[in-house]
């Protein structure tokens, strides 16, 4: 197997720190992140299957997010949905696309960890059933599973939210198709 190119890392950073700032509480920890996993993979040459760059750090960030959460300073540090979230719906300065955003936020916030690492894989990420599947280590169809429920969820907690705010639910999230891909 070929090595992971270091001169290449920074092409993988936009991703990292998308991923970063679903699991982190603020943009500058996850920028700190990103930076800590950067380091963990230079210390020593990794030998990585070709096209699997992206998936493989994704790992590395997500142990050294799960290494830094379980150590005792850390531990009351929940994962939060991405910041961009918020810089979408104040760019369109659209108060109903904002206040739905806040509850997918919120709704997401309340998901299994499993469930909320699909949910941000695919929907947040964009990755493929199969990059998702390999980046958290399960099968496709765990994932395709997980993340018919996470959506259901998320759908029914801001439905929930909606009828009780105003009476009507109106949130529409988008479904992939079920090819796997």
């Amino acid at each position: 197997m070929p090595l992971l190119e270091p001169h290449h890392l920074h092409e993988h950073r936009g991703r990292l720190l998308r991923t970063a700032r679903t699991l982190c509480r603020s943009s500058h920890d996850a920028e700190d992140l990103v930076q800590d996993t950067f380091e963990r993979v230079l210390r020593r040459p990794r030998h990585v299957a070709p096209g699997c760059d992206e998936p493989y750090l994704l790992r590395v960030l997500r142990h050294t997010w799960s290494a830094s959460a379980r150590s005792p300073g850390r531990r009351a540090t929940l994962p939060a949905p991405p910041d961009h979230f918020d810089a979408l719906a104040d760019r369109r300065a659209d108060q109903e696309l904002a206040t739905e955003v806040r509850a997918i936020r919120t709704a997401m916030t309340g998901l299994s960890d499993p469930l909320q690492r699909t949910i941000v894989a695919v929907d947040v990420l964009g990755l493929s059933y199969a990059q998702a599947a390999t980046t958290l280590k399960t099968r496709t169809g765990t994932i395709m599973s997980r993340l018919s429920r996470a959506r259901d969820q998320v759908a029914r907690a801001v439905a929930a939210n909606d009828l009780s705010d105003s009476g009507v639910a109106t949130l529409s999230l988008p479904r992939r198709s079920s090819s796997v891909g």
